[in-house]
């Protein structure tokens, strides 16, 4: 008895449907992309209810011819294949001659296309794939394809399509995506009679972003360019302080084409170690040009993924772009400082080979230096009204105008009430010695809050986060090869109640703690000793710090013995830093401010930016002078 079947044309189109066209948003996808080989420098998008009832995408490309038109929607037809050996590089965005078969397929749809030099055009019209009419038309150059009731003959399909607000926003994505990869392409998005997106399609990609991604997003990010290894890296990724709560505003393109990779999102994150808050990811808009034949782009039906000739060439080239755009962030613009450390430690690649040198923000391929003002991102700004309400009240005059704070200088006795004999003194107390100090740009002016320094260099204040500064030097010397911290032991060992699991999982990696300087032993029953810690460290929470400390050992398995290092060198820099809240002298902190003028200390080991600027013009707006 027969049990093997050839599947009807039909039933073969609804299932090839199902693989390309999952929603409205793979129906935009597919016709802007054969826009764009199309060799169209405008396209308009429309949608109606999510995509669901209406679909109209015009473009002016090269058009087609009637006998064109016709053969478009049959299944593998298309123009961009003649033999197996263009399957090797694959240079336009759609190939596989499947796309308008498929949406055809599940739809009602509507041509019109007229080619470039002709007087009349072509009117097509399909319904659930068949043919319904074919007619010359008048249209101008180009194509406009509708498409209307998606999904009309399969309901199946049909329930599983969400809301039209759920559908309307995949689209948008897919609209964004295509205005970042092409910015030489001016796209206008129109979304139930409402003009979304409109694009200029002047070739630059800082106009597209600032046109999809808005201000907010455009503002933080720092422009890149590194070319290394036949790979070309160009685009933007945001400063720390810009990151985001999700990895959505990521965006990589391969020629052109909108991929998804775990390679690349590794290699964009692995450049930000160290310099982002748990739970937050950076955002960049990064194209990446390389040879055709190095990439395979036929590995999924919608060809969203890739495949990489050379995994570690294409990974080392986008981590050092990322890198240089952070190591290039701008310095205050009085300094003038060369980046010796970056210049004079390159490190190496996969192969052994030099670090490729990056251009970062500055665009240079020399060594990074310098000398502009700082951009978004380096430090908060202000309003004028956060100036008057968080500030305005601790600007008193306090009738000194020393170069600290008058409590800070030692009164001498002859000025203290001492219960002696009536007589004068014969004596008078020497004036107050004045410490040399080197000169620098900026001035210590003095503490707010016990916690923030205040610094004075050029026409601007600066508002220092002393415990942040303090923590990013501590876990910079930490990170140095060879550097270990030097324990202390406890007059008596903490004991700390932490359950079988957690003891073990701590006495399992003893080792490694003792290389901070943690001596921590199972010590029986459910709970560890604390017998030494790092010097400085401050241990005024011992059964917080343990579960912290579990937390980040539980979780090393699935990152590695270096981000495990890492977050527990995190751990002790943030212990045994300065803490905010306590009174510090102004020699202990000179050092530190001296880091953080330069530019060698920007961000906490999480992220936060160590200082905030206020300018003269913003202080003399809150304060009505001008």
């Amino acid at each position: 008895m027969q049990k093997i079947y050839e599947m009807s044309p039909h039933l073969a189109d609804l299932i090839a449907a199902g693989e390309v066209v999952e929603r409205p948003a793979s129906v935009v996808k597919e016709l802007c992309e054969n826009s764009i080989d199309a060799g169209a420098r405008s396209l308009t998008v429309e949608i109606r209810d999510g995509g669901m009832s209406y679909i109209r995408v015009t473009d002016n490309g090269c058009g087609m011819s009637p006998v064109d038109a016709k053969t478009a929607f049959l299944r593998h037809a298309t123009s961009k294949l003649r033999d197996e050996r263009g399957l090797e590089a694959i240079a336009t965005l759609g190939f596989r001659g499947e796309a308008l078969a498929a949406i055809s397929a599940v739809s009602r749809v509507e041509l019109l296309t007229r080619e470039k030099g002709e007087e009349t055009g072509t009117r097509l019209e399909l319904e659930a794939g068949k043919e319904t009419l074919c007619e010359p038309a008048g249209c101008p150059e180009g194509t406009t394809m509708i498409v209307k009731n998606l999904f009309f003959n399969t309901p199946a399909r049909l329930k599983y399509m969400k809301n039209d607000k759920a559908e309307g926003a995949a689209v948008t994505v897919a609209v964004t995506r295509l205005c970042l990869s092409h910015p030489e392409v001016s796209v206008k998005y129109i979304k139930d009679g409402r003009e979304e997106i409109h694009t200029p399609g002047d070739s630059r990609r800082d106009s597209a972003v600032y046109e999809t991604l808005g201000r907010d997003i455009a503002k933080g990010l720092l422009p890149t360019e590194l070319e290394a290894n036949g790979i070309k890296v160009k685009g933007f990724v945001s400063s720390p302080s810009a990151a985001r709560g999700n990895r959505s505003w990521q965006f990589f393109f391969i020629n052109g084409r909108f991929v998804r990779s775990k390679l690349l999102q590794s290699a964009l994150e692995g450049a930000y170690k160290n310099s982002l808050f748990t739970g937050r990811f950076p955002v960049c808009v990064l194209d990446i040009d390389m040879s055709y034949s190095k990439v395979d782009v036929n590995v999924h039906p919608a060809k969203l993924e890739v495949r990489f000739s050379d995994e570690r060439s294409v990974f080392d080239a986008l981590y050092w772009a990322v890198r240089g755009a952070l190591e290039g962030e701008n310095a205050p613009a009085e300094l003038e400082i060369s980046k010796s450390t970056a210049a004079a430690v390159r490190p190496s690649l996969s192969d052994g080979s030099e670090a490729p040198r990056f251009s970062g923000a500055r665009g240079s391929s020399a060594p990074v230096s310098f000398s502009a003002a700082p951009r978004d991102g380096f430090f908060r700004r202000v309003s004028a009204d956060e100036i008057r309400s968080s500030l305005g009240a601790g600007f008193k005059k306090t009738g000194s105008e020393g170069k600290y704070p008058l409590n800070d200088i030692i009164r001498p006795a002859a000025q203290q009430k001492i219960d002696m004999p009536s007589a004068k003194p014969n004596w008078t107390p020497d004036p107050p010695i004045e410490e040399k100090r080197e000169e620098t740009p900026w001035r210590f002016i003095g503490e707010a809050q016990n916690t923030y320094l205040i610094v004075e260099m050029g026409s601007s204040v600066y508002f220092i986060d002393k415990h942040a500064a303090h923590e990013r030097i501590l876990f910079d010397k930490l990170k140095e090869k060879g550097w270990r911290p030097e324990a202390q032991m406890l007059i008596a060992p903490v004991i700390v109640k932490v359950g079988e699991e957690t003891a073990e999982l701590i006495g399992k990696n003893a080792s490694i703690l003792g290389e901070y300087g943690f001596g921590i032993d199972d010590f029986g029953g459910g709970s560890v000793a604390i017998r030494e810690t790092p010097q400085d460290f401050d241990l005024d929470e011992p059964e917080a710090f343990i579960e912290e400390l579990a937390g980040i050992l539980s979780s090393s398995g699935s990152r590695g013995l270096g981000e495990l290092k890492d977050d527990i060198m995190h751990t002790v820099a943030c212990k045994a830093a300065i803490k905010a809240g306590t009174r510090s002298e102004p020699s202990a902190v000179r050092e530190l401010i001296a880091k953080v003028m330069s530019g060698e200390v920007r961000y906490c080991p999480h992220g936060r930016p160590v200082r905030m600027e206020i300018t003269k013009y913003q202080l003399d707006k809150g304060f009505k002078r001008v």
